[in-house]
């Protein structure tokens, strides 16, 4: 497919910032989200990790570099959330991403949509690349035999058949790295730049970075629980 989609090619053996914030959080704004994405171009990232249309706009406005987009959305009955249905996938491509980012494990869908089907309508309305987000081998080889143009260990660790599994998800990567004929990125876990080394040196096509850089509000919350947990030097 990079032969189709020549932008998944811009992403060879670089570093991914994704660039996001709890909806509770003051960086939830589409102007720091920019800011944030394009310092992070600046240092040396080759694209950025974006979720909701809003925010991809702003980002679009300030780099020229890859966007990765992503509509989180929880939908009652269904726990998929990364780019459930085409309605959401189409919204952040109208708003500038250039590559879909969707949840492609293998958990119930609405609507009875499936990802072979999703990844099909991406690349035939909307013409753009897919990132499956997938938690285990089984659901990479599906997505990759669906059409899926990227593969993301992204879910490792966050789903059910993954819950006993702590990102990242390095074997996994292995394993999606010797068995598929796709790209693979690792995301997940990864918290230093020796990680995400390791990652390249494992086979990953790139390496995506989120919490680690750019999760200031988890970050601070983890320091300061720990923090909190001395007890104060008594004079």
């Amino acid at each position: 497919m990079s032969a189709v989609f020549p932008v998944v090619e811009l992403l060879q053996g670089g570093l991914v910032v994704s660039c996001q914030a709890p909806p509770d959080s003051p960086l939830f704004d589409s102007e720091v989200i920019a800011a944030i994405a394009q310092a992070s171009v600046l240092r040396g990232a080759i694209g950025v990790r974006i979720d909701t249309p809003t925010h991809i706009q702003a980002v679009r406005q300030r780099i020229e570099a890859p966007i990765i987009g992503l509509w989180k959305q929880q939908l009652p009955g269904y726990e998929v959330y990364i780019t459930p249905q085409f309605l959401q996938a189409e919204a952040i491509a109208v708003a500038g991403a250039d590559i879909i980012a969707i949840d492609a494990t293998q958990r119930d869908r609405p609507n009875g949509e499936t990802v072979s089907s999703l990844i099909e309508q991406i690349h035939t309305r909307l013409r753009k690349p897919v990132m499956a987000d997938i938690d285990t081998l089984e659901a990479a080889i599906a997505a990759a035999e669906a059409g899926a143009d990227l593969v993301g260990t992204t879910l490792y660790g966050y789903t059910a058949a993954t819950q006993s599994a702590s990102p990242p998800g390095f074997d996994l990567l292995s394993l999606l790295v010797s068995q598929l004929s796709v790209p693979v990125l690792c995301e997940g876990g990864i918290a230093s730049a020796a990680m995400a080394v390791k990652a390249l040196e494992l086979g990953a096509y790139s390496v995506v970075v989120g919490t680690a850089i750019t999760g200031i509000d988890l970050q601070v919350q983890t320091y300061a629980q720990a923090i909190a947990q001395v007890q104060p030097t008594q004079l």
